[in-house]
């Protein structure tokens, strides 16, 4: 497969004036920083009733929102942070940013994820911090994963979210154009990554890494979703002489997840072994998949699994309850059931799925045209929909059609509280939400 080269968009900041308030001016300003340099998710929201109890208007609570924090020159080079997460462990992750560091500019964001997991028993960091394929300008973060709490679990998701929401406030990220990419083990904690959250991300790089790896029964634990990756691209890369995940393995299931629905640009490397010699060769294709691939906030289309209410969210749909009564009168197709497949069976365990599953699941297919939205469900109780005044006009009526049924039809009221919430939980000036729909299937 060949990857079609697109010119990315150029993008305009526009810096929107703010409305004159006479004595009340300051005091929102002050408000509003004091919600802007919060120094965490729930800190920030522990401050969003100092705004409201104001009386700012919707509009311009949006526009300051739209606008976002002001960012002041900060440190460069290599910096090496840490936080103690709600476990109690101390999470170490290295900054690279440019020299160059313009405060007025937004940054391409590159998660870079390492390989060697097992042979790490601490959560120390190694190594000098530095990312090892260096490509385009950007700010580069390299977290780190050990044997206790390697890439393919929970621990990490969170961790990569905390990371983010905490550069995003030191530095002026380009919220959608933020991507995760790994090497071996760093690769396969992308594709994992990939199906437990994709909000926040752009694309997946996975390289020198396999799926498969995450069928081990030591690492799953039934709530992987192969479904969960037709949200954002990949760029692959395999060496047809790697020891551990040659082509002829990887090859077959990179092919299986194009043909059902997963974009992606698969690069093999016919003499690559285990290693990136490769990279000085693939540096410009790979930044340019990345350039090409800029994250939509509001992605007119989104299909969503997820399994015991957790890792529930994508975009602007949020799986709330679980309930395996209830069901589409017509199947949804499961990338996860493979059947007979010849190339793959080999890897596949009996009765031909991918991943085994643990409890139940519950998935939402939601797709938005104007103000219409069409959702088809299996094993869902209820599901939220977050509205955007970007897409939606918050104005006119609502519809929202579940399973063939009209489910909700009339206005909804936006509100500042909502768009606080969630700009408090998101941390995005391009993902801003004004009103919500709770819809629920009897």
């Amino acid at each position: 497969m060949k990857l079609s080269i697109l010119t990315a968009p150029v993008v305009s900041l526009v810096v929107v004036s703010m409305p004159v308030l006479g004595q009340d001016a300051g005091r929102i300003d002050a408000a509003f920083d004091r919600f802007w340099f919060a120094d965490s998710t729930s800190q920030a929201r522990g401050r969003i009733d100092d705004i409201v109890d104001l009386g700012i208007s919707f509009e311009e609570a949006f526009e300051r929102l739209r606008q976002g924090r002001r960012y002041e020159s900060e440190d460069s080079g290599t910096i090496r942070r840490s936080y103690r997460g709600e476990d109690g462990v101390e999470y170490y992750y290295d900054l690279n940013i440019p020299d160059s560091y313009d405060p007025s500019r937004q940054y391409q964001v590159r998660f870079q994820l390492h390989g060697g997991v097992g042979g790490r028993t601490s959560n120390q960091p190694r190594g000098n911090g530095e990312v090892r394929i260096p490509g385009a300008e950007q700010i580069y973060i390299v977290p780190y994963s050990w044997n206790s709490a390697p890439w393919w679990g929970d621990a990490q998701v969170e961790n990569l979210r905390v990371i983010l929401d905490e550069v995003k406030r030191d530095y002026n990220v380009n919220e959608n154009r933020v991507v995760v990419s790994g090497v071996s083990d760093g690769g396969t904690g992308a594709y994992f990554i990939g199906m437990r959250e994709t909000t926040r991300f752009a694309s997946l790089l996975p390289l020198n890494a396999f799926i498969m790896v995450l069928t081990n029964p030591a690492i799953d634990d039934g709530r992987s979703f192969p479904e969960n990756l037709r949200n954002k691209p990949l760029f692959v890369i395999n060496g047809g002489r790697d020891r551990l995940y040659p082509t002829s393995n990887v090859g077959p299931f990179v092919r299986y997840l194009s043909d059902h629905g997963v974009e992606t640009a698969y690069y093999p490397q016919p003499e690559g072994e285990h290693n990136t010699r490769w990279w000085p060769e693939m540096r410009d294709t790979f930044e340019q998949f990345v350039s090409v691939h800029v994250r939509e906030p509001h992605p007119d289309s989104i299909t969503w699994e997820t399994g015991e209410g957790r890792h529930n969210r994508a975009h602007w749909l949020v799986i709330e309850d679980l309930d395996d009564e209830q069901k589409s009168d017509t199947p949804m197709a499961d990338m996860n059931l493979v059947g007979e497949t010849r190339e793959l069976n080999q890897f596949i365990r009996p009765g031909g799925s991918i991943f085994p599953r643990a409890g139940d699941s519950g998935r939402v297919d939601v797709h938005r045209e104007g103000n219409t939205i069409r959702a088809t469900t299996d094993g869902v109780g209820s599901f939220r929909l977050l509205l955007s005044p970007d897409v939606f006009d918050l104005d006119a009526r609502v519809e929202v059609i579940a399973n063939g049924t009209v489910v909700f039809d009339g206005d909804v009221a936006e509100d500042v509280g909502t768009l606080l919430r969630w700009a408090a939980q998101d941390n995005d000036r391009t993902m801003l939400y004004g009103a919500e729909l709770k819809i629920r299937l009897d």
